[in-house]
């Protein structure tokens, strides 16, 4: 298990190859890789998702990324990935990874 700390999270989204996942938040965007969560790229400038779809930054810039928003009653987010061996839930400030070796 692995948890990244990120807060304000508005939307979380792997791209097609499952190899990054952009995380959307009130204070910018970053993407991280889904291999060694290491945060790869990060731009302070605020851009919500439109239609359930977020622009990528860094290594995926300019594609548009099918994105999972959270739930503004509960507060909460959960996602898996496309073969379901990654599930996220975003809580508080953090997004806890399972499925991670």
């Amino acid at each position: 298990m692995r948890c990244l700390h990120v807060g304000g999270v508005v939307a979380i989204g792997f791209d097609p190859s499952g190899e990054y996942l952009l995380v959307i938040s009130h204070n910018g965007r970053g993407v991280f890789s889904t291999r060694t969560w290491e945060r790869l790229a990060r731009d302070p400038e605020i851009a919500y998702p439109i239609d359930g779809y977020g622009v990528g930054i860094g290594p995926i810039a300019g594609a548009s990324i099918a994105v999972t928003e959270k739930g503004y009653d509960t507060e909460k987010l959960t996602l898996s990935n496309s073969d379901v061996s990654l599930f996220l839930k975003y809580d508080d400030g953090t997004i806890t990874v399972s499925g991670v070796q």
